[in-house]
């Protein structure tokens, strides 16, 4: 079940970060009971960017397998083109 807090409760910092430490993701921060913010541990934010990291590379050799993938030298050959004086 998601961990949910209001905007006010920011104000304990020591009691806020305890929650989100023991917290196994994370946890959502509300204000005038909308959504407002998302806090993350920096373990789960570097397992985060790490599985990210991976699923972009899986689908760049996906896209390459399929033949979607711009040649190297046309895409350098595209920037010149486009940033060059």
């Amino acid at each position: 079940m998601p961990k949910i807090v209001p905007i006010k409760e920011l104000k304990d910092t020591a009691n806020i970060s305890q929650l989100v430490r023991e917290s196994a993701g994370p946890v959502y921060v509300t204000k005038n009971g909308y959504d407002d913010m998302v806090l993350l541990s920096s373990e789960e934010y570097d397992r985060l960017i790490s599985r990210l990291s991976i699923l972009e590379s899986m689908l760049e050799g996906q896209a390459a397998a399929r033949g979607d993938a711009e040649d190297a030298f046309d895409s350098v050959d595209e920037l010149r083109r486009r940033y060059s004086r």
